[in-house]
């Protein structure tokens, strides 16, 4: 295994494109959006580089054209997920063995394949089944899955390059060894960015990775896995299956090999999964490495003197791109009395300005929640909060899912700030606001922080610097990512590395060397030139 360090070019964040009318790239995306559709595609399980087409066959529906089949993938079982260990576990020798910038040209190869004639097809097949606008799509697909492969590259080449000191007559170093079983992950549907980089990350370190995404997201894995392969990846280094979660968890932390999990994905899965690789401690041959960002109830905390535009902006983006369908997405907000009644005139209007519906639409703001399952919990949290007396529907509370999942953005006026939509996460187009006393400003920020087990996201909106102050004082602990007049989402790599503490995770930082230095395990070298040849010391007289 090779440590070699070369220079990688500076990263720089991928470009937004625009997608406006008339635009190369909205011509382009189009064609492919109609010609991907139009396709019935077959989507197999990709196992040390062969398709491989083993149990039921499902179909993959549109959440937001339910009753539009556009394709088929293969659900595979146990023996899927103990062949693709196997495979990964075959392949490590040579992946370890390859210098480190072999392994890292792969990944910028792969960065420039989708930043060129992979982008319409990645952010297209995001668009078709996971319901996402053109510009959620290019934000997510394209342009941030480009940046953590780049980054990753550049990470990667720093941690490499922390060495120790040497004294003379002896030479330290440190070997940055990939763990030496295999590493499961286990992607989320709402990011295809996620998908990608929780595999790659850890392969990039080195490590053998099998591959669970969700099964609402299987399109745009198959995609990936297609741009690993023309960016020239090893088989087997990379192994993508689609068995159910517990076929997976009960073949992989069982197995005496597993090294780690990469987890994105709800915060109860991720603690039982904790719990069953502690249950199974005494079966690895090294403690497993866990990484796992989880679930959020992510505040917007503002002050009497925030701009009413600012705070309508932040809270109709913060809570409804991509249908509140993100880890980040503002879910409850504490507003002063004194700009309540202008706000709330302005936030209707900007949700009522919304058009919802198909994602081949380019002017539609609004699309599908990912299911039925999550469209039913969404609606009867909506029916609930109808009939409560400490409740009132501001705007939205219809839904239809005659076509497609489809639910209304919906604010939600809670007259106690412990109302059940202000502490459960929902996870869809669902904000609560809270209305406090602006005297009430330090109990109203003790308030935000008791409320939630969760830690992920969280921003402060106000013009007064000792407010801002005070407030990132008294929350320290209840955002990874805090956002100060501003939305308390799109963290962008290489700018606000992602993460929660508390029930939102491990906090590792996704797009930064806080997450790739979890898939090394560092071995210390001494080397002394001439070596000591008598056992006794000076102070022996």
């Amino acid at each position: 295994m090779s440590n070699a360090i070369f220079k990688t070019p500076i990263a720089v964040n991928e470009p937004v494109k625009s997608y406006v009318p008339g635009s190369p790239e909205r011509a382009e995306l189009q064609k492919v959006l109609k010609d991907s559709v139009a396709e019935l595609r077959d989507i197999p399980m990709v196992i040390g580089g062969k398709e491989v087409r083993n149990g039921a066959k499902l179909e993959i529906r549109p959440p937001h054209e339910r009753n539009k089949v556009i394709g088929h993938f293969y659900k595979g079982g146990k023996a899927d997920v103990t062949a693709a260990i196997d495979v990964a576990m075959r392949a490590k020798h040579d992946w370890n063995k390859m210098p480190w910038e072999e392994r890292a040209a792969i990944f910028l190869k792969a960065a420039d394949l989708l930043a060129g004639p992979f982008r319409a097809k990645l952010n297209a097949a995001t668009m078709i089944c996971q319901s996402k606008n053109p510009f959620q799509a290019e934000i997510d697909a394209a342009c941030e899955l480009i940046d953590f492969f780049r980054y990753n590259v550049q990470y990667a080449t720093q941690i490499y390059e922390q060495q120790p000191d040497s004294q003379p007559g002896m030479w330290n170093r440190l070997e940055y060894r990939p763990l030496e079983g295999f590493v499961f992950a286990l992607t989320p549907f709402n990011f295809t960015s996620i998908a990608g980089n929780l595999p790659s990350s850890a392969a990039i370190m080195g490590n053998t990775v099998v591959w669970k995404p969700s099964e609402k997201q299987v399109y745009s894995a198959h995609v990936i896995m297609e741009i690993f392969e023309a960016a020239g990846l090893p088989d087997g280094v990379i192994n993508l299956i689609y068995p159910s979660g517990q076929d997976c968890a009960d073949v992989c932390f069982s197995h005496r090999d597993f090294g780690g999990i990469h987890f994105t994905g709800s915060t109860s899965v991720f603690q039982n999964i904790w719990g069953e690789i502690g249950s199974n401690i005494h079966k690895y041959k090294s403690y497993p490495r866990i990484v796992g960002e989880t679930g959020g109830k992510d505040f917007v905390m503002v002050h009497e003197t925030a701009d009413v535009a600012v705070v309508s902006t932040a809270l109709a983006r913060g809570a409804f791109e991509y249908q509140g369908q993100k880890c980040s997405a503002a879910s409850r907000a504490y507003i002063p009395s004194n700009i309540w009644p202008e706000l709330r005139e302005r936030l209707v209007a900007d949700i009522k300005s919304f058009k919802m519906g198909h994602v081949e639409d380019f002017s539609n703001f609004i699309n599908a929640v990912i299911d039925e399952k999550s469209f039913d919990k969404l609606a009867s949290y909506i029916d609930n909060a109808k009939k409560d007396s400490d409740s009132e529907i501001v705007v939205g509370g219809n839904y239809n899912k005659s076509e497609g999942y489809f639910i209304e953005p919906t604010v939600i006026l809670a007259k106690n700030p412990q109302y059940v939509t202000m502490c459960e996460e929902l996870f869809g187009p669902v904000l609560t606001i809270y209305v406090y006393e602006p005297d009430k400003w330090e109990e109203t920020l003790d308030i935000v922080d008791q409320t939630s087990p969760y830690a992920l996201t969280g921003a402060i909106i106000s013009q007064d610097r000792f407010s801002i102050l005070q407030a990132t004082e008294k929350l320290v602990n209840a955002a990874g990512n805090f956002y100060i007049n501003d939305k308390p989402t799109g963290a962008v790599v290489g700018q606000q590395p992602f993460g929660g503490a508390r029930g939102s995770g491990t906090n590792d930082k996704a797009g930064s060397s806080w997450n790739l230095i979890r898939w090394v395990s560092p071995r210390a070298i001494k080397e002394t030139f001439n070596p000591p040849k008598d056992y006794r010391y000076p102070f022996l007289g």
